[in-house]
């Protein structure tokens, strides 16, 4: 089978063993995968001297179950999420518990979007936001689009920031309040909540050491928090930190259960009653808020590219003129 991977710093296309079949896996043929660019732009910068596989989030076709699943049968249509197991190749063996099955009126390409939904929602949950609370969300690629869209779903007041005025026109659909200028997203804020400022604020920009760890104090009520969600440094001043009592949050990828080896690679699930959100059913709720129109997704999914013109896509995420791709399989 084909893959797409990353080597000294070129994006390529290998040709790799076709995955076998084991206990509490599923073996995937590949409808779509969706590229999350914050992420994978990284991964190739760091391919030097070394290969690394591109991808978490995909769409496929159920063509082989392991032994003993019984809620999966041949022929489903399910999404997954989560490197190692899904990536940007033909054929993908997951375990059952990063899979979820794509409701009927889920479109497949809106399906393969299932990863970003998960790291979303599993962001907002870190945040404990309270119905009608107010969070500002800065950094409007793949990610922070996505989440500013959930939030909206919930009912939260939502204002988002980035310096990209045509990143910000695509929520105003949405009816969320956003903004490119930093003093026009603190008026609204401070107008919003009547000068207290934000219950909380989550960072989905990148850069290392940014500004934006300072500024996002400035922003929060007392007692407030602020979620980091990008690859940002978490470099907060303790003074500002001590005088509104702040919380500072890591958010980690889509859910409990991501790194640990016994949910992921062995498909041991937790107890429903015990760990509500898993990261895999953090992915069936992205499918019911698409299902439901709760959300829509489709300024994501306007760029589809056929998997053997992938690597020339990805300058065009280099060059940031795009939020992402999604890949379609003819396998």
């Amino acid at each position: 089978m084909k893959s797409i991977v990353a080597s000294n710093g070129v994006v390529q296309i290998l040709e790799r063993e076709s995955p076998v079949i084991k206990p509490s896996f599923l073996l995937i043929r590949t409808l779509f995968s969706a590229v999350s660019p914050g992420t994978e732009i990284g991964l190739v910068s760091l391919s030097k001297d070394k290969e690394i596989s591109l991808g978490y989030s995909a769409v496929g076709i159920v063509e082989e179950c392991g032994e003993d699943i019984t809620e999966y049968q041949v022929g489903d249509t399910v999404a997954c999420y989560g490197a190692p197991y899904v990536g940007h190749s033909e054929y993908l063996l997951v375990p059952t518990t990063l899979c979820a099955k794509v409701p009927e009126n889920v479109e497949p390409k809106q399906a393969a979007l299932a990863g970003i939904g998960a790291i979303a929602i599993h962001a907002l949950r870190v945040a404990k936001l309270e119905f009608g609370e107010t969070v500002v969300i800065v950094g409007l690629g793949l990610l922070g689009q996505m989440i500013a869209k959930i939030a909206n779903a919930a009912a939260f007041n939502v204002i988002a920031l980035d310096i990209s005025e045509e990143r910000v026109s695509m929520l105003q659909p949405d009816g969320i309040s956003s903004f490119s200028s930093v003093s026009n997203m603190e008026n609204a804020l401070m107008k919003a909540t009547h000068n207290n400022g934000a219950d909380a604020v989550l960072l989905c920009a990148g850069g290392k050491r940014s500004t934006l760890t300072h500024q996002s104090l400035s922003w929060i009520k007392n007692q407030g928090k602020v979620v980091i969600v990008g690859d940002i440094e978490p470099d907060f001043p303790r003074e500002t930190m001590f005088a509104k009592e702040a919380q500072i949050l890591i958010s980690r990828a889509g859910g409990p259960g991501r790194y640990d080896k016994r949910y992921e690679l062995q498909a041991l699930d937790y107890p429903y009653g015990y760990v509500r959100w898993t990261e895999g059913r953090n992915v069936a709720e992205y499918l019911r808020l698409v299902n439901e129109n709760r959300i829509n997704v489709q300024t994501f999914i306007t760029e589809i590219v056929d998997f053997n013109s992938a690597p020339q896509a990805y300058e065009d995420l280099i060059n940031k003129q795009a939020v992402t791709k999604i890949i379609a399989y003819n396998n």
